[in-house]
């Protein structure tokens, strides 16, 4: 069975949430909420390429998907549903645009015009700043070919956009999700 469009993929570990925390033997249930996006799992396996798809991807591989594809939500009158990528048998349609990277031979790529950016920790100033981060600023941990081609590779230190972090969690690092454009300078 192949889509001519879509990926078909399975939730990692065939759990669509990450809402559990094993503490010396236990599991803990960090939330109970179908609506918390955070602990929505983020990764599938492909299952399925789409018909006549020659791209790098290949069965087996992991792809870090959008938050909403695995979830489930409750309708109009408090129905428990599936969203729009749900097919059948915990296996969903994945299209091109609802995940930003694929995990091959234990190696994360970026996927199409998508980057991922760590945050610096925040340096000492005399400007006083939010958070534990410097504002805007970042490594770039996965590059994409376009931002190659301009000479920004992993490990550079960049600025970025405001309100352009969509975070994510990728091998135990907080990183953030960006699309090239939203890259600004080559500190």
């Amino acid at each position: 069975m192949k889509s001519p469009f879509y990926f078909i993929v399975e939730p990692l570990e065939g759990k669509r949430y990450n809402n559990t925390k094993n503490i010396e033997e236990v599991d803990f249930i960090t939330s109970s909420s179908e609506e918390d996006f955070t602990v929505s799992n983020r990764q599938g396996v492909v299952v399925q390429v789409p018909l006549n798809y020659e791209g790098p991807i290949k069965k087996g591989n992991i792809l870090l998907v959008h938050h909403n594809v695995f979830k489930y939500y409750n309708d109009i009158k408090g129905r428990q549903k599936s969203g729009k990528s749900y097919f059948k048998d915990n296996l969903f349609f994945i299209d091109n645009d609802q995940f930003y990277m694929y995990k091959q031979k234990n190696k994360w790529h970026s996927h199409g015009k998508y980057c991922f950016v760590k945050p610096l920790e925040k340096q000492s100033s005399f400007i006083f700043k939010r958070g534990n981060e410097e504002p805007l600023m970042g490594e770039m941990a996965y590059s994409n070919s376009y931002l190659m081609s301009k000479g920004v590779l992993p490990g550079q230190q960049v600025s970025f956009k405001p309100d352009s972090e969509y975070e994510f969690e990728v091998e135990g690092e907080k990183l953030y999700r960006m699309f090239d454009h939203q890259i600004t300078l080559l500190l």
